[in-house]
């Protein structure tokens, strides 16, 4: 079977990555589209997985946004049209399964993030719509969208690709030093259309924890990079590169999230993990603060962080969801298989 993949996101690099290296071991054609968004390009080169990039990203304004999702639709269909895959497969690219209904292949989309609005023609046009456990099945099943292809997985879509690294991490973990503190903090994600919060906002705290503590910032774009580059932050390191997410799980004593899925990843691994979102919480990182998993500070001050610090004790981590995400993997590749029609 000829499997298409639309890779158009930094996570979902980490979400896929397992599955495709799993589905080409049986024989399976694969076929990646990217586009350069965040470090996506970045990461599929370094994960060594063969890719095209098919579009651009519009920013954040809307109106570029709206003019620009059909230009890519448009684009990503006369790429694939000569390859003739037999089935899509994404996670929240709004893209894919539209064009997967402009080939007539079947689609299997993916989300768990209830706000976007690219899910609503990507809900009426999948095949198969997948959602975690914690996401009731009537948040999907609306405008016109069949509760009856929507099937609900086991655990958080971070416990997917998780679960197989999970234990290899945690004895990683094991060896750190005694009494160092690394901070690892994600900013805010500046371009994505359902981000209403504030920019720039831990700047102070950061500041604050530097000359402490050693705080490394772990940029989305080129843009972030240079604004944490500044003097002001000198003694803080701003990689150049996209850091391995292993080393980084396997030496963060505590990590800062202003959004998106890896404040959720290391929640799931047990790392003592604060979220900073400064908009609407999804439904899944609810479920994480009701697992006590994570800490939700949307007015983060360097006090906070000291005293989270402070408060740390030596528990073993939840496994839980790690647990129930290869049930989940499995739920994933049985539904991508059941198209398989040689």
């Amino acid at each position: 079977m000829k499997i298409w993949f639309d890779l158009s996101n930094s996570p979902h690099i980490n979400m896929f990555y397992d599955l495709i290296r799993d589905l080409e071991a049986d024989g399976h054609e694969i076929i990646i589209t990217s586009r350069p968004l965040a470090n996506t390009v970045e990461l599929l080169d370094q994960r060594g997985l063969k890719h095209t990039v098919v579009g651009e990203h519009y920013g954040k304004n809307f109106y570029k946004k709206i003019f620009g999702y059909p230009i890519r639709v448009l684009q990503l269909r006369k790429f694939l049209k000569k390859l003739h895959p037999d089935l899509a497969v994404s996670q929240s690219s709004f893209h894919s399964p539209v064009v997967a209904k402009l080939l007539g292949i079947p689609s299997i989309y993916t989300n768990d993030n209830e706000h976007a609005m690219g899910n609503k023609p990507s809900f009426l046009c999948a095949t198969t719509i997948l959602i975690p456990e914690n996401l009731p099945v009537e948040k999907v099943a609306k405008n016109g969208v069949s509760a009856k292809k929507v099937i609900q997985y086991p655990g958080v879509k971070e416990g997917i690709y998780l679960w197989s690294k999970g234990e290899k991490i945690q004895e990683e973990r094991k060896k750190m030093k005694q009494g160092e503190i690394n901070i690892y903090i994600r900013p805010e994600p500046q371009t994505a259309q359902y981000y209403k919060g504030k920019e720039n906002f831990l700047d102070d705290t950061i500041i604050a924890l530097q000359h402490k503590y050693h705080v490394t910032i772990l940029p989305r774009d080129a843009n972030q990079s240079k604004h944490y580059k500044q003097e002001k932050f000198s003694s803080t390191h701003v990689p150049d590169k996209p850091m391995s997410f292993d080393v980084i799980a396997s030496n963060c004593t505590i990590f800062i999230g202003a959004g998106g899925s890896m404040t959720r990843e290391l929640a799931i691994l047990g790392i003592p993990t604060i979220s900073v979102y400064q908009d609407e919480l999804l439904e899944v990182d609810q479920f994480l603060l009701t697992k006590g998993l994570m800490l939700h500070e949307p007015m983060l001050t360097a006090e906070k962080v000291e005293n989270y610090i402070n408060s740390l004790q030596n528990k073993p981590p939840a496994l839980e969801l790690m647990n129930k995400g290869k049930q989940a993997y499995q739920l994933f590749k049985k539904e991508i298989l059941k198209f398989n029609k040689k």
